[in-house]
Parts: structure tokens; C-alpha cells; sequence
């Protein structure tokens, strides 16, 4: 008999075979680019024929270290890359200059008050602390992992020592993490359509703060998943309602027909942290 076990694995796993391969003889054959491992080819996964599998591999990669990660759910913060903390307002009202840059640097300070909202409601979710009986968690922070509002989300979630995501673009200006995201759960996409599904995936429920066309782009999509019942409905909270009733005319959306009446409920304005975090733990009967 030998010590060979009938379910042992036949075939090397993909790290051992790449060994192997780094440990060849260096030939004229085995340096031609053709001879590489197809999984380690960089040149050939990025051909314009290899965009499926990218999109796959991006798909997978996130989806299955969250899940490793035991992240059952998430509460996704949307919100702009440039509201700042309100000292940073002070500092840019000061030096505004002409009409239209004051109006805007008093409305960026008008703002500044949502940086804190933002971190305080991601600080209520992480004290919540909240798993299942598998042990998965839920209602973990998740941002777009830059600056200003995504900043502030992912800056609760480490002020009261939990974890948090961030799932970042490549741009062509720099775009880095904030440094507040948890290194582990730090994701980098290139295709913006698999990185609001990854935000989507988990949501359970999703905090959206002023915003630009970012920030559009993402709460109006959910809003079309919801109201065209491609995903069930979910706490949407809109902080800011002056904001968002002054950019967007939602009544009159109805008013022309374009959307009904009973789109109007698929979200609710808050203002507050507490606010919004008691409509979540209400809405899934969950303890405050």
C-alpha cells in the first residue's frame, strides 16, 4: 500500500506550475513572449480581445475576498470628492475671490457639516457590530475610497476600530485610497460598470450625500434597478434635502409624467447621522 490518499489533488496548483516555469533554462524559445503562461502573460490579458475575461476576473476577484472577508453586507456611502472638512471651508471662503467663487466657496461651507454626518454614521455602524449566526457581518462601511465624503465614511468606520471598504477607480489624474480604508478591503477597478455592481452586491442599504455627476450616475442607477424591480427595495437616504430639492425638481419629474408617484418613495431625505441609521435599524427590525 502506498500513502497516496484517493481524493489527493493529480495536477499542480497554478503557483506551483509558475515556479516551475520561473525555474527553466533561458533559451531563445523560453523568452519569446509566446511561451509565457497564459495567466501570467500581462501583454496577452490585456489585449481587446481578452475584455471579457477581465471583466470576469474583476467581477471575481472583489467578490470573492469580501467573502473570505466574511462581509455578508454592506452600507454603501455615496457622496463628492470635494466637500471639505469645515476648517478647509473656512479656508477656502477666505480666499475667494469675485462673485461666482464666493457663492461657491459659501456653498461648499454650507456642505462642510456633511463630512462630519457622513463619518458619524459610519461610526454608528461600526459600534452595531452587527453578525449573523454564520458569522458574517453586515452593514459594513463601504465608499468609493477617495477623498472628502468617502473619506469621512471610511474615517468612522476606523475611529471605532472596524473595518471598511473602499472600491477605487483608475483615473487618468491620480486617484488614490484614503488612508482610512482598510488595506485589505482597498479594491482598485478599471471598468466603472463592475465597480457600482460591487457597491450594489452587498448593499443593504445606501447613504447619499451631495454629489456631482458621480455621485448622479450612482443614485440614479439604483434608483432604475429598484423601480424597474431588478433588485428589491432598500433604505435609500438622501442627506441634504435643500441640496437635492435645489438641483433636481423631483416633483416636477412626476408632475410631467416621467416617473410616478410612488417613485417619490423609493427614497427619504435625512439630515442627520442618527436620522439615517434609525431608518436603517427600522426598515430590518434591527436593534439600535
Amino acid at each position: 500500500m502506498t500513502d497516496t490518499k484517493i481524493n489527493d489533488r493529480r495536477f499542480y496548483k497554478a503557483q506551483q506550475e509558475a515556479d516551475f516555469a520561473e525555474q527553466q533554462l533561458s533559451t531563445p524559445q523560453t523568452q519569446s513572449k509566446s511561451y509565457r503562461l497564459a495567466f501570467q502573460d500581462t501583454d496577452f490579458l490585456l489585449r481587446e480581445d481578452l475584455r471579457p475575461v477581465r471583466f470576469q476576473l474583476e467581477l471575481l476577484k472583489t467578490e470573492m475576498l469580501l467573502d473570505e472577508a466574511n462581509i455578508g453586507s454592506m452600507l454603501v456611502i455615496y457622496g463628492s470628492a470635494r466637500i471639505p472638512e469645515p476648517e478647509a471651508a473656512d479656508a477656502l471662503l477666505s480666499a475667494a475671490e469675485g462673485e461666482r467663487a464666493t457663492i461657491i466657496a459659501e456653498r461648499m461651507k454650507e456642505k462642510s457639516r456633511f463630512y462630519a454626518e457622513a463619518r458619524h454614521l459610519a461610526q454608528l455602524a461600526g459600534r452595531a457590530n452587527i453578525t449573523d449566526e454564520e458569522g458574517r457581518r453586515h452593514f459594513v462601511v463601504c465608499s468609493g475610497g477617495g477623498p472628502s465624503i468617502m473619506e469621512a465614511a471610511n474615517r468612522g468606520a476606523h475611529d471605532v476600530g472596524a473595518e471598511s471598504v473602499g472600491l477605487n477607480i483608475v483615473l487618468p489624474h491620480e486617484q488614490a485610497p484614503n488612508l482610512f480604508v482598510t488595506p485589505r478591503l482597498s479594491f482598485q477597478f478599471h471598468y466603472f460598470a463592475l465597480r457600482k455592481m460591487h457597491f450594489l452586491l452587498r448593499a443593504r442599504a445606501v447613504a447619499v450625500f451631495p454629489g456631482g455627476f458621480g455621485t448622479f450616475d450612482e443614485f440614479f442607477e439604483l434608483l432604475t434597478l429598484i423601480q424597474t424591480g431588478k433588485i428589491k427595495k432598500m433604505p435609500i437616504l438622501l442627506f441634504g434635502r435643500e441640496f437635492w430639492n435645489r438641483v433636481v425638481n423631483f416633483e416636477e419629474l412626476m408632475l410631467e409624467g416621467v416617473i410616478s408617484p410612488r417613485d417619490l418613495e423609493l427614497f427619504q431625505f435625512v439630515e442627520t447621522a442618527e436620522e439615517a441609521w434609525d431608518a436603517i435599524c427600522d426598515f430590518y427590525e434591527v436593534l439600535h
